[in-house]
């Protein structure tokens, strides 16, 4: 059964925003959503990895903010929002595998947390969104439900226990050892959230706790979310004596 692209009048592109801490599941969920709902999908993490990469082959201190910063201005950075055809490019370089690096995994917090960096690449989330020609497009990161799109529709945090995220992280990677797949992402979140609070729902956004559900439920409660944001009805400010 498929489900029925969900939209709503207007040219501006229905905008489900979903925030989660590493191995949460966010990027294979909201590609899997984005699919079932017909939507494009935004990584928005890519960009920052992108650009950590960018400095790394220019041979730049990613932990020096001026140096990001100087380096971020030739930045050629384009990415595709079609979950079925993904791929990120910086200028000719497909990047799409290499900003998945540990090199570059480990630089990335360096870039995110460089106040200018944030503000030019939210900008170019918002426009990348705008520009989609999808009838929504679901874009998921760190600060997508408070910074990026505050004001979307939806907005969802996606999170697990630490040791079910490590497990699954741990799958992902072949390569590591889990007790070494553990200590990454305890490190990651410690970085990440001196950045950005990923791992407490802002006012108005909803839980999905994908601990106890395997992928399809996950995927399953996260449309569900959706659809009830999506048909809820406006509230009448005559009736709440707003």
């Amino acid at each position: 059964m498929t489900d029925p692209v969900m939209t709503t009048p207007g040219p501006d592109p229905v905008v489900v925003a979903i925030d989660g801490p590493a191995g949460s599941g966010k990027s294979s969920v909201s590609k899997q959503v984005a699919r079932r709902l017909g939507y494009g999908y935004l990584d928005t993490g890519a960009a920052y990895r992108a650009l950590a990469w960018h400095a790394l082959e220019r041979g730049v201190d990613t932990s020096d903010a001026a140096s990001v910063l100087d380096v971020s201005g030739d930045f050629d950075y384009a990415i595709s929002l079609d979950p079925d055809a993904y791929w990120v490019r910086v200028g000719r370089a497909d990047v799409t595998d290499a900003i998945r690096e540990p090199r570059v995994s480990d630089a990335v917090s360096g870039v995110a947390r460089v106040p200018a960096v944030r503000q030019s690449v939210n900008a170019l989330f918002r426009a990348l969104v705008a520009r989609s020609g999808r009838p929504g497009v679901v874009v998921e990161g760190r600060d997508i439900t408070t910074v990026v799109a505050p004001d979307a529709p939806v907005r969802i945090l996606l999170t697990a226990a630490p040791e079910i995220r490590a497990a699954r992280r741990s799958a992902e990677l072949a390569t590591q050892d889990a007790a070494t797949v553990a200590a990454a992402l305890h490190q990651r979140d410690a970085s990440d959230s001196a950045v950005v609070d990923f791992l407490t729902a802002a006012p108005g956004v909803e839980v999905v706790d994908s601990t106890p559900l395997d992928f399809d439920q996950t995927v399953d409660a996260v449309l569900g979310v959706i659809q009830a944001a999506l048909s809820a009805p406006a509230v009448d400010p005559l009736q709440t004596g707003a």
